[in-house]
């Protein structure tokens, strides 16, 4: 069978559906479907990704039936319109857009009015009765081809019309008449034979292939690649061609474009949400170039807008507008993003696709629509990207502290900033590697500064509406955005900006609130979110559902009650030596290390026992009953050593010895490899009174705790770093020796499992053996990670984004997992401490914890539980939810 490479839509009917977005793309797919539904499509035809396959795999070239289905379907889109392609007299003009699988806002390329020429534009004029219009169309339409398809700047351009307007004494694009746009257009044309050597192609077949070659060139334009890797978006997908008809926004006053959202994208809240322009093409309303108006009245009050509404200007297309919004809604079960066109009074529906918005309007829509019956709690749970709530988990603005307000612009995406200005995209990625938190300030933002955008800790731009490409894509990203802050003046050249008599240059601080608009001078504190209700009752569904418990890494009091806050189901991580860093016991801390007798190192114990002990009680206390997995002490010396000479001399102080005799203590440690050297149980081993001092302090504050408060602690303590079994059983026999004596003294036989983590890649090989002796594994991914690739995870960072641009691996494996290599470790290790001991407890503690694909690969190979930072908590349950919804859950029962 002959492959198909394009599917037609438009007058009533399509030849794809929506669920064919991997071949057509989500607008093709979407325009196939609205099609299908009976609403107003201008008709078209979608070339696949199939083609866009074919052309990176055989040097830019096309399938060589391609040509014949593009003719046969341009000749259909000629009979439902009735206009010819290149006719002097009707000409039909088309748009050539991208479409990729999924929506990547503003980052491919389009060409609007093709097959427009001297001849046909001509012809335009006299059939549309507005020469104007004709020539304003035929100018955009060399822009826009000359800069996407044949390469001249986008400026080039843009200086030819300010002269033009200087000229002329006009502000505005608008009043420029059709006399003046026709010498633009002369300028515009000798400008690109200047650049490209040969004259603006006037054959309309010519223009149609070029855009169409340019639109499949852009899935590899930097700015396409960036955002696909930001978004995990893999390269072989490709993106589809839309060819379809153009409809006019911009033919006079009873014509208008607009972008619409079925509900608020920001808030969730059920209202129409959207801008428009009268007399205008879709460009203008997204690039920011006029201030949009407000598609309601509502919309029109909640702006200050003193432009009229669209409501009120057209209220019949208006109301036609509503429907097909109320319609596209129940159709799709979900919020749409819709872009419209009116043309002579007459509504065109141009794309819908599922708006992208913030976390707390997904969390506020998937919860309104499980309410209002279009879609069940299952449903709702699978629509929250996990990791989006991560916006919902961070501060805001302190409403006491004291702010100074310079300026206010849109709410374009919610969240508070504070940050260095920068005016560049290269210069926030360059200041943010070197730690810096920035806020990028441009007049307006476009798809080149992407990796900008994604630097950024905020986004200001001067220019631009609700829906403008910095808005989108802020809260895409879940940046803290305000657009269109008109009272700010930006010199980028100079890089300062001005607001009020104030300059602002780069490198000061500012702040920005992307939920009220707000731009402050300097530095603003903020306060913890507060979660709404709806992230209670989503959190209620996913708690029905999954079958992984979730458990955090926590070592002080606050980690372990954020934690509790947030649901977590016990401590998975508590690492014991950062109970020490503080400045108070980090000199015990560093005299136990540098003692080199047994009973010098017994002495500086001693003094940690009661800090230790008081730990986890007060830990022991929050978790009430919980499981507390604590890992016995586990530092690369070097982080605890003694490097200058205050330092020393405060250890020698302690410890009642000479400063010469500390720095040559200090120096008989120094380990040439500390992460592979004298750490975890190699530690307990030949200083075994280190591990029997912790033991201690576990089961006494365990016996303290259900003394005071009655709750029986499940305590869960883990030997770190085995790889070979007799390390475990040594160790193991010591706490067994140790809780004994404890029971002795206070009666009280505390419960607890001996366990071990397993961040070896031996240990993993031995599971079975180890088993013999441990209740519990843990895996330390971390650790395994960089053992397993034989890869520090300090120093990968130098080249692992070479790595990822090269395709040898697909992400970081110290921010995702690496199901094939580590994960295996993982697998063989379950299954053969399993074969072992049937009741094996399993659970994860490194970063992936927090991660959901990671845990996605948790639950498939069957662990009890996962273990993340307390913020992630909230991510990871619901990762686990979706795990379990998937079938990607191994698990067999509740855990």
């Amino acid at each position: 069978m002959m492959a198909k490479w394009v599917y037609r839509f438009g007058g009533g009917s399509a030849e794809g559906r929506a669920d064919m977005r991997n071949l057509l793309g989500g607008k093709g797919a979407n325009l196939a479907e609205m099609s299908a539904l009976g609403l107003p499509v201008p008709p078209g035809y979608t070339i696949t990704t199939e083609v866009c396959t074919y052309f990176y795999a055989n040097a830019k070239s096309y399938p060589p039936e391609l040509k014949v289905d593009v003719e046969t379907a341009l000749r259909q889109v000629e009979e439902i319109v009735g206009a010819k392609f290149g006719d002097p007299k009707k000409p039909l003009l088309v748009s050539v857009r991208s479409g990729a699988r999924v929506s990547m806002p503003g980052m491919m390329d389009t060409v609007l009015n093709l097959g427009l020429n001297d001849v046909t534009a001509a012809g335009l004029a006299k059939q549309a009765g507005d020469e104007r219009f004709a020539y304003d169309s035929y100018r955009r339409f060399i822009q826009m081809y000359g800069n996407v398809v044949l390469g001249v700047e986008h400026h080039s351009f843009e200086e030819i019309l300010e002269l033009h307007k200087s000229d002329l004494n006009l502000e505005s694009d608008t009043e420029l008449k059709a006399e003046h746009w026709k010498k633009v257009i002369e300028d515009y044309k000798a400008k690109v034979e200047e650049e490209i050597g040969k004259p603006f192609p006037q054959d309309p077949k010519e223009q149609l292939w070029g855009a169409i070659g340019a639109v499949f060139g852009s899935w590899n334009i930097p700015r396409a690649v960036t955002y696909r890797k930001i978004n995990s978006i893999p390269e072989d997908w490709g993106t589809a061609v839309n060819v379809q008809a153009m409809v006019f926004g911009n033919m006079g006053e009873d014509c208008a474009t607009g972008v619409a959202f079925t509900r608020n994208p920001s808030t969730g809240a059920k209202e129409f949400y959207g801008e428009y322009l009268v007399n205008a093409q879709g460009e203008d309303v997204v690039a920011g170039i006029r201030t949009p108006q407000q598609v309601t009245i509502a919309g029109k009050k909640a702006n200050n807008s003193t432009l009229p509404a669209m409501e009120e200007v057209m209220p019949t297309v208006f109301k036609q507008l509503d429907e097909v919004r109320q319609q596209l809604e129940k159709h799709y079960k979900d919020m749409q993003d819709i872009e419209f066109t009116v043309q002579q009074g007459k509504l065109y529906m141009l794309q819908t696709r599922n708006g992208k918005r913030t976390a707390a309007a997904a969390l506020k829509i998937a919860v309104d629509l499980c309410s209002e019956g279009l879609i069940d709690e299952a449903t709702a749970v699978a629509r929250i990207d996990p990791a989006s709530l991560d916006q919902l988990l961070h501060p805001t603005l302190d409403p006491k502290a004291k702010k100074e307000v310079v300026a206010r612009g849109l709410p374009a995406s919610p969240g508070a900033a504070s940050g260095l200005v920068v005016f560049t995209a290269d210069e926030a990625e360059d200041r943010a590697t070197k730690g810096h938190e920035v806020i990028l300030v441009r007049v307006e933002t476009s798809p080149e500064d992407i990796h900008g955008m994604h630097a950024a800790v905020g986004i200001l731009t001067t220019r631009g509406g609700m829906t403008s490409h910095a808005a989108v894509v802020a809260r895409g990203m879940g940046r803290p955005c305000v657009s269109g802050a008109g009272e700010i003046r930006v010199d980028a050249e100079k890089k300062t900006m001005t607001v009020k008599g104030q300059k602002v240059g780069e490198g000061d601080i500012i702040t920005i609130d992307g939920g009220t608009g707000e731009v402050m001078i300097g530095k603003v504190p903020t306060i913890q979110p507060q979660l709404s209700g709806d992230f209670s009752k989503l959190m209620s569904w996913a708690d029905k559902t999954r079958k992984l418990k979730v458990r955090a890494n926590a070592e002080t009091p606050l980690d372990a009650r954020t934690a509790r806050e947030f649901g977590a189901e016990g401590i998975g991580l508590c690492r014991t030596e950062h109970m020490f860093f503080d400045g108070t016991r980090i000199v015990a801390m560093r005299e136990m290390i540098m003692a080199d007798t047994v009973a010098d190192r017994k002495k500086a114990l001693a003094k940690i026992l009661p800090m230790q002990r008081q730990d986890f009680i007060e830990l022991f206390k929050i978790m009430r009953g919980l499981p507390v997995t604590i890992r016995l002490l586990d530092p690369p010396l070097h982080e605890f050593l003694p490097n200058t000479r205050e330092e020393m001399a405060e250890v020698a102080a302690a410890a009642g010895v000479s400063v010469d005799a500390v720095q040559a203590r200090a120096a008989q440690l120094h380990e040439s490899n500390p992460m592979l050297g004298h750490r975890g149980c190699r530690l307990g081993i030949t200083y075994p009174e280190i591990y029997e001092m912790q033991a201690r302090a576990i089961f006494e504050a365990a016996a303290a705790v259900h003394k005071e408060i009655g709750e029986t602690v499940e305590a869960e303590i883990m030997i770190p770093l085995v790889s070979i079994p007799k390390e475990l059983s040594l160790m193991k026999a010591a706490v067994e020796k140790v809780a004994a004596e404890v029971e002795k003294v206070t009666g009280f036989k505390a419960p607890y499992l001996i366990g071990t983590m397993i961040e070896l890649p031996r240990a993993a090989l031995l599971a079975g053996e180890i088993a013999k002796d441990a209740q519990f594994f843990s895996f330390g991914t971390n650790d395994l990670t960089q053992t397993t690739y034989g890869l520090s995870r300090d120093d990968a960072a130098r080249f692992i984004n070479s790595y990822e641009r090269q395709g040898i691996i697909k992400k970081d494996p110290f921010i995702s997992l690496d199901p094939d290599g580590v994960g295996e470790l993982v697998q063989i290790a379950a299954d053969r401490g399993r074969k072992t001991r049937a009741d094996l407890k399993l659970g994860i503690c490194g970063e992936h914890g927090g991660d959901p694909a990671s845990i996605h690969f948790c639950a498939k190979v069957g662990l009890d539980y996962v273990s993340c930072s307390p913020y992630r908590v909230p991510i990871a349950k619901l990762a686990a939810a979706q795990a379990a919804l998937s079938g990607t859950d191994g698990r067999k029962g509740e855990g």
